[in-house]
């Protein structure tokens, strides 16, 4: 009778604790959410020695003409009008092959769209655009490094710079690592980057202050 005694009481207990752990993850798994969703800017860095590379050093990722080129972060003293990558790690809606999450990114302020980046399985170059267009490419899975600073798809960060007119330089996937050998011309300059992620909005700051 005792022990029968122990065990009844023991499931408010065990119930408890059992109710406590699945608050917690759905908590973690909220807070995780949360922070894949927070958009970003796709920062250049970029370790080269050459005054090429120098120039890269900092640059974000922009859009124009369905193509991600790497442009100056203040859009003022940008030679072509272009919008600026406010991305953020989604979903990508393919359940069929399971690739994980994609990447988005609004195209326009105003109206406020958003279109999904991805790599161009023929020509490696990052490209934009809705899921008709891009779900026959590679479209994921996108993530980020330990950190959480560095841009990965699909585990890797294989990222180049391709200078396709002078000081124009337009965002490459090296999928082969090979420099690109065979999909770029090889008179044009190749340079090897990472892309970090830099908040809009940082720890602790106003939502409002990011738009200043």
């Amino acid at each position: 009778m005792v022990i029968g005694l122990l065990a009844i009481t023991a499931i408010p207990t065990v119930t408890g604790v059992a109710f406590g752990v699945s608050e917690q993850r759905k908590a973690n798994s909220r807070m995780q959410d949360e922070k894949r969703m927070a958009k970003f800017y796709m920062k250049v860095y970029c370790e080269g020695d050459s005054e090429k590379s120098r120039s890269l050093n900092g640059r974000r990722a922009v859009l124009r003409d369905t193509k991600v080129y790497l442009d100056h972060a203040d859009p003022n003293i940008r030679k072509i009008p272009s919008h600026t990558v406010a991305a953020f790690f989604i979903a990508y809606p393919d359940d069929d092959n399971k690739r994980g999450d994609g990447l988005v990114s609004t195209i326009s302020d105003n109206p406020p769209m958003l279109n999904w980046i991805y790599v161009d399985k023929d020509t490696l170059e990052l490209k934009y655009g809705n899921r008709t267009q891009s779900i026959k490419h590679i479209v994921g899975h996108w993530g980020w490094t330990e950190d959480e600073s560095g841009v990965l798809l699909n585990n890797k960060e294989l990222w180049a710079a391709v200078e396709e007119e002078e000081d124009v330089w337009a965002l490459y996937y090296d999928k082969n690592e090979d420099g690109l050998e065979g999909v770029v011309d090889p008179s044009k300059t190749v340079v090897e980057i990472s892309i970090d992620r830099d908040l809009v909005v940082k720890p602790g700051e106003n939502a409002d202050a990011s738009k200043t």
